[in-house]
């Protein structure tokens, strides 16, 4: 009965289309609801919740049927929202479905190093297939944070830190994820966040407070939120942060004036996990004062928190707030659940079948494992020591090697270890048969007892056991001496990256460097392969280690891909989307810094500089090897002199001077060397992957036009300024050739 009254309503709008259908269907609806059900809709449960206005103890799904909760998980919780609450208003259910489902593709950031934005959209195709068949229809994906610190921990989850290239990539979530028709039994509405600048936390510490001028926020932090929502995202979370000291989930201006009046957003905004339950300790006032200050901000739906279904009641009764913003929350929430398609196939989403056939199948692990090895990035190869002969005695070292949940990286909760290959598989897997290949754990992660015990509970701490740490070194040693290569597999565990995962140190722990100083001094040849969740300080390990791979987290094929590479049957071509330090002391570091009125001039003390390190990072953004070379000719222009309407035209020719077939991600930056305001040293404005035979040329070209040269000024109007524009093309943000030119208005 409680269905019937839903399928009534539809049919009643069923002649009329879109957007009026939606909106008639929903007035409908909402004019037959309580105050409370309305509250319900606002709220996001994730288990067994203690609801203010409900008797304490009955659990999740009584609450579900009193139609007081608007968005949870699970089959039977549908059920009970369809066929047992009074109007029988289905939930929304969603996951951090973020590179992957079962199927666990490589970390966003690992991913953002391929340069490859269709296969960013299949892999978040794949994911909104694997997940809409278990009832999953809503992720909170894509994290389009920008973040020029890599102690932070939830670089793992991003793009990295251009701006450009992560507004391309969020698009590419977004499609990937909604398709072209969110109604569909196989897409998954995105949920882009966080909103807005989480990725600038001070000192990379997550949760910290984060402090810009509007001009930084709109050139380089907020466009890629913009693409991601000019893409039809249909839903947004707001960030745990301060945005111009008022917390964002308070944040009236960000959510209302920027992204609803300003931007046209049109989809429902969810906090972050008791977002606005926080706020009371940024300071704002008790639960009920930021309740109010976040409905009134343009918050639609409290996730975990509570705070509106508990408070809204009682502050609207005191006339603190009005029906009406009530209103406008649980519409937005309803237009969501109209748009996916759940009021007229509420169980479109869980289909044992489909799930059966799809999860994990062969055609996705394949995939991942393509995109495992297009994700690596080879940082050295001093004498050609990759790739790998297949029938060598190859010994696996370190205490990433043989791991499994290790290889997934953060935000892999929906994954299954059952199928994940780990690196000493994977080099068994590939390599020819008549190759040894064996396996040593070498060292512990690490033997810093502060940080092994970090997050744990008391009473479950753990010791390193010293002598089992030498004896773990010497059989090590053993191994290598009796082998003729060496694959070092160093870096971090999954735990070590991600949410409150920040590290102050992001070197190599000294138990794996004391690991990789033994192993070079057998005299073998010694690949260091990498698994880790951020960059790290590779500055000894570069000047000491003939060849290191980035492999980061890679998924559930890690090691099949990572071998791949390491054996040459996939070229290498990956380049890097954040700046690796040459340590600590250089962060934030990243490529497009603005100019200084003292910039470095060797020999002359009173420059920026510091006293004990270049200024240079140890790998710049855009940084990459191949298994083969490229040589860039010089750029040819079609003018030097545009005006406002004209189109330059910038081509080079790239030739591969290698012996092996490769592909090369060409990069194009300009920058604008006078301006009204202190402008980048360079931006990224667009870039090109080809691929190449030996001894094979191609001409590169980039049609740029006054948009490209556009910022926001002093006064956040976004325009350009003529006058002369230095135009890059290379390898990477540091390697290029440059032209200048002129535009005038």
């Amino acid at each position: 009965m409680r269905l019937n009254i839903l399928v009534i309503l539809l049919s009643v709008v069923s002649l009329v289309n879109g957007q009026d259908a939606m909106n008639q269907f929903i007035d409908q609806v909402m004019a037959k609801m309580t105050l409370e059900e309305k509250l319900g809709q606002m709220n996001l449960s994730s288990g067994v919740g203690n609801l203010p206005v409900i008797t304490e103890g009955e659990g999740k799904i009584e609450f579900i049927k009193k139609g007081l909760i608007g968005a949870s998980g699970g089959y039977n919780s549908q059920l009970a929202a369809v066929n047992e609450s009074r109007l029988g208003i289905p939930l929304i259910t969603g996951r951090d479905i973020i590179h992957g489902y079962k199927t666990t593709f490589p970390i966003p950031l690992a991913m953002s190093c391929a340069w490859d934005t269709l296969m960013i959209e299949k892999m978040a195709r794949i994911s909104a297939i694997e997940a809409s068949s278990e009832g999953i229809n809503w992720t909170y994906s894509p994290m389009v944070d920008i973040s020029r610190d890599p102690r932070w921990g939830r670089v793992a989850e991003g793009a990295g830190e251009d701006v450009y290239l992560g507004s391309k990539i969020a698009r590419a979530y977004v499609r990937g994820y909604q398709g072209d028709d969110l109604s569909k039994e196989n897409t998954i509405m995105a949920c882009v966040k966080h909103f807005a600048l989480y990725g600038a936390s001070e000192a990379g510490r997550d949760y910290n407070t984060v402090d810009m001028s509007k001009v930084s926020m709109h050139n380089y932090y907020l466009p890629t939120y913009k693409a991601a929502f000019d893409e039809g995202a249909g839903s947004a979370m707001s960030a745990f942060n301060v945005v111009d000291m008022v917390p964002a989930t308070g944040n009236q201006w960000l959510m209302t004036e920027l992204l609803r009046n300003q931007w046209g957003f049109n989809g429902f905004v969810v906090t972050d996990y008791t977002a606005i339950n926080e706020m009371v300790h940024h300071g704002l006032g008790n639960l009920e004062t930021v309740a109010i200050k976040a409905l009134k901000a343009g918050i639609d739906m409290d996730m975990v928190g509570e705070s509106f279904i508990g408070t809204l009641g009682k502050s609207l009764e005191e006339g603190k707030i009005t029906e009406a913003e009530i209103d406008q929350a649980c519409r937005r929430v309803l237009e969501a659940k109209y748009k996916l398609g759940l009021f007229d196939k509420p169980f479109q989403y869980h289909n044992k079948k489909r799930a059966k056939e799809l999860i994990l199948c062969k055609e996705h692990q394949e995939y991942a494992r393509k995109v495992a090895a297009a994700s690596c990035v080879l940082l050295k190869n001093e004498n050609n020591v990759l790739p790998l002969n297949k029938n060598a005695k190859i010994a696996v070292i370190g205490p990433m090697g043989n791991v499994k949940k290790d290889m997934l990286g953060a935000w892999s909760a929906t994954s299954d270890t059952t199928p994940i290959v780990t690196i000493y598989q994977g080099i068994k897997n590939i390599s020819d048969s008549k190759a040894i290949v064996k396996y040593k754990q070498g060292s512990y992660l690490t033997e810093n007892e502060y940080l092994l015990n970090r997050n744990r509970k008391k009473g479950e701490e753990l010791a390193i056991d010293k002598i089992k740490s030498d004896k773990m070194l010497s059989d090590a040693i053993e191994l290598a001496n009796n082998s003729d290569v060496i694959i070092a597999s160093l870096g971090e565990p999954s735990k070590w990256s991600g949410e409150a995962a920040s590290r102050s140190d992001i070197s190599i722990p000294a138990c794996q460097t004391r690991l990789l100083k033994a192993l070079l001094q057998t005299g073998k040849p010694v690949v260091l392969v990498l698994s880790n969740g951020r960059p790290l300080n590779l500055s000894w390990e570069n000047e000491n280690v003939p060849a290191i791979l980035e492999t980061w987290h890679a998924g559930v094929q890690a090691g099949n891909g990572i071998a791949d590479v390491l054996f040459g049957d996939v070229n290498p071509s990956a380049k890097l989307t954040m700046t690796f330090p040459r340590n600590v002391g250089q962060i934030p570091i990243y490529y497009n810094h603005n100019k200084t009125g003292r910039p470095l001039i060797e020999d002359y003390k009173f420059t920026s500089k510091y006293l004990d390190i270049p200024n240079s990072p140890l790998f710049p953004f855009g940084y990459g090897l191949s298994y083969t070379t490229f040589s860039y000719g010089e750029i040819t222009t079609n003018k030097v002199a545009l005006d406002k309407d004209e189109l330059l035209r910038a081509s080079v020719e790239v030739t591969n001077t290698g012996n092996l077939s490769g592909q090369e991600i060409v990069q194009l930056y300009i920058q604008d060397p006078e301006a009204s305001i202190s402008r980048p040293v360079k931006e990224l404005k667009d870039f090109r992957k080809i691929e190449l035979e030996p001894g094979q040329t191609k001409t590169v070209s980039f049609s740029i036009s006054i948009d490209q040269l556009k910022f926001y000024n002093s006064d956040l109007v976004l325009d350009w300024e003529e006058g002369d524009f230095n135009v890059f093309i290379g390898t990477n943000s540091e390697e290029c050739q440059e032209v200048q030119v002129e535009w005038i208005k």
